[in-house]
């Protein structure tokens, strides 16, 4: 099993060599802004340690990783235009919009969408992009009941905007190593709680969402609870998920 750090590097170069269509012309260069800002890259390496653990390889969920990368760049160069979250600023670094233009901006997000796509479907079957497609419709639909006030129920609301990438990349990743729908139960669960635990997190971090509502000692309970369940599904699979348990791990340091 390759280490988390070997696999977001891959990511990384893949990214980097990644040919945009000639169509976008000069809108590749907004398009690649966002990308090379770095980031944890959680998603894609969640794809490819489930992918490998299931016994596919690295290199054949590459396009499916790298997707929905581009779909979690196309979300965060939307959700920082004015008409969203308004924030001038994105890891350390002006936002796109600031830098481009909002209609730029927006435009660019529109193309990393449908790139991320035309990844998907260069597998021979549809099942990863279809998971793509309904992943992004389910974060769509999350972000619109936040941006609605509609969070009474906020672990449904997550689930969605947060959580439906995560999976994703669970279901993604089973999908290249041909992992049948009778095993994938422990893996899926786990996925949940992983997205779930993501956004716990963030939440302890920017002190809102579950701690407004939980406090901050029963949002790191949460959290806690969260990791446990994850890695109990863990315990069910017939494999090695020493990865996947370091994914975990890593995510709870993060509340402290």
């Amino acid at each position: 099993m390759r280490p988390a750090d070997e696999l977001r590097d891959a990511v990384d170069e893949y990214l980097a060599a990644l040919s945009f269509t000639s169509d976008l012309g000069e809108l590749t260069e907004t398009m690649r802004y966002p990308l090379e800002a770095g980031g944890k890259r959680i998603r894609p390496v969640l794809c490819l340690a489930v992918a490998e653990a299931a016994g596919g390889s690295v290199e054949n969920a590459l396009p499916a990783a790298a997707a929905l990368e581009l779909v979690h760049t196309f979300s965060l160069v939307h959700d920082d235009l004015p008409a969203l979250d308004d924030d001038d600023e994105r890891r350390g670094r002006p936002s796109a919009h600031v830098v481009f233009g909002e209609g730029v901006a927006l435009l660019a997000g529109d193309a990393l969408l449908a790139e991320a796509l035309r990844l998907a479907l260069t597998y021979d079957a549809s099942a990863v992009a279809r998971e793509l497609v309904d992943s992004t419709l389910g974060m769509i639909g999350g972000q619109f009941r936040d941006i609605t006030g509609d969070d009474s129920d906020l672990a449904s609301v997550h689930r969605l905007k947060t959580g439906r990438l995560f999976l994703a990349g669970v279901r993604m990743g089973l999908e290249t190593a041909g992992v049948s729908e009778s095993e994938r139960p422990p893996w899926l669960a786990f996925g949940d709680e992983v997205g779930l635990l993501f956004q716990v997190v963030d939440d302890l971090l920017d002190g809102d969402g579950y701690v407004e509502r939980l406090g901050v000692d029963g949002a790191r309970q949460l959290a806690l609870e969260c990791a446990d369940r994850a890695r109990a599904e863990l315990d069910r699979v017939d494999a090695d998920t020493s990865v996947l348990r370091e994914l975990v791990d890593v995510l709870i340091v993060r509340t402290g």
